[in-house]
């Protein structure tokens, strides 16, 4: 009979050795978050450059030109739903797919790292829109593959790397949309800001290879991404026996790897406590960021219109960053009360829209930062309660499974935004 994972944690103090390996791994999950997110803040923070006729070149001219006529609102020709849709839909793609292939991890983060260079590659150095679509495909292929994957890894780690983990894609939101409308405002042109992010894949392998301390020695992790082979198996086999894991974590292990196509099916249903409010939140609060940011715009102040749209995707990550990194301070139980709250979020942008009646601009920061704090605190508290609430051997097939709920909301947010800013693009100024 296996023991309880977790109680043998607690009954068994740690050896200094063990203690480093865990300090280790959540330094290293914060930083796969931070990375594996990164590319696809950048891509949302974009989306206004990304489809203006002049995306090689400093936007504020095309700005200036919208700001000539004052009966028409300032609109792109296509929402920037459409760069939504592009950095969600292969992600919603490639999570549905993956918990249901062959758990090669190695393998997996070679992709995503391959992945998330050539998504910076081709949306710097893209000469038409669908080149720059395509590399924000890219990169959502790889953020999809990467967070499935590394939640689902998860599930072998102390329960705490889900913490760093949330925290870690929060912080990719303020550093990724701030990174790009820092180095934008201080001249660099969009092309050029995108290169220099290159550097986020580079860090993203070194983490996952050289910091995060697996089962196994590095040298047959390196040598599984190689011959492509199945890396639990091997694992199983070459597991040092006192400096690795437990032998309940052995069977946890092996038990999680026996569920069956049919067992994974059943187990989706009481996930829906999970899913659905998730869904809901994220639906929400991105039709608000790329249905509504865009139409939202204070004129006459130090910001220019496209300045305004990154720097409102800045407090958004902000919030974000703050409650995602909150779920060790307190958890939230009734996850629905935080999709009820967003709701009214989307009610107040949606009147902000139409009317512009909000005096300052300083509101709409405030309003918006509360608006991040409650999808951050919605994806942490997911994740967090399934990590300590779902049996051990359910747990990774979960955690996978339940990253569907948010990707799938984000592409609802991303189709509803195209008629409703065609629609909104039409009325006159109400100013």
């Amino acid at each position: 009979m296996s023991a309880d994972p977790q109680r043998s944690s607690v009954t068994e103090p740690l050896q200094p050795d063990q203690d480093q390996r865990k300090c280790g791994n959540l330094v290293a999950y914060w930083i796969l978050g931070l990375c594996n997110n990164f590319g696809y803040v950048v891509m949302l923070s974009a989306a206004h450059d990304i489809l203006s006729q002049n995306f090689n070149q400093n936007s504020e001219e095309e700005s200036s030109s919208h700001s000539e006529d004052n009966s028409t609102r300032e609109c792109n020709p296509t929402s920037t739903g459409a760069i939504l849709l592009a950095d969600i839909l292969p992600s919603l793609a490639i999570k549905i797919l993956a918990p249901f292939f062959p758990f090669l991890v190695h393998v997996r983060m070679l992709m995503v790292v391959v992945l998330a260079a050539v998504g910076f590659l081709l949306v710097a150095l893209s000469t038409r829109e669908w080149i720059a679509v395509l590399g924000v495909a890219c990169t959502s292929l790889g953020s999809g593959l990467g967070e499935v994957t590394l939640l689902s890894y998860s599930s072998v780690f102390d329960k705490n790397v889900i913490s760093t983990w949330s925290s870690g894609t929060g912080a990719a939101g303020i550093l990724g949309a701030s990174s790009y409308a820092g180095l934008t405002s201080l001249g660099l042109s969009a092309a050029d800001s995108l290169l220099l992010m290159l550097i986020v894949p580079v860090v993203m392998a070194a983490t996952f290879w050289f910091l995060l301390r697996t089962p196994g020695s590095r040298l047959h992790a390196w040598r599984s991404v190689i011959h492509c082979s199945n890396i639990d198996e091997e694992k199983t086999q070459q597991r040092p026996s006192s400096a690795s894991v437990t032998e309940s974590e052995t069977s946890a292990v092996e038990s999680a790897q026996l569920l069956t196509v049919i067992e994974k099916f059943k187990s989706i249903p009481p996930l829906l406590v999970y899913m659905i409010p998730l869904g809901l939140v994220y639906l929400f609060e991105y039709f608000i960021n790329q249905g509504l940011f865009e139409l939202i715009y204070f004129p006459n102040i130090w910001l220019t219109l496209h300045e305004q749209y990154r720097w409102l995707q800045v407090d958004y990550q902000i919030g974000v960053f703050l409650s995602r990194s909150s779920v060790n301070l307190f958890v939230v139980r009734k996850l629905w009360v935080l999709a009820l709250l967003q709701f009214l979020n989307v009610i107040f942008f949606t009147f902000e829209a139409v009317y512009l009646f909000v005096p300052s601009v300083w509101i709409v920061f405030a309003v918006v930062l509360w608006e991040g704090l409650l999808g951050g605190a919605a994806y942490v508290n997911t994740f967090y309660r399934i990590s300590v609430e779902v049996p051990f051997e359910k747990r990774e097939f979960s955690m996978g499974i339940t990253s569907l709920s948010d990707s799938i909301g984000i592409g609802l947010a991303g189709a509803i935004a195209l008629p409703v800013h065609n629609i909104l693009c039409q009325l006159p100024k109400p100013y």
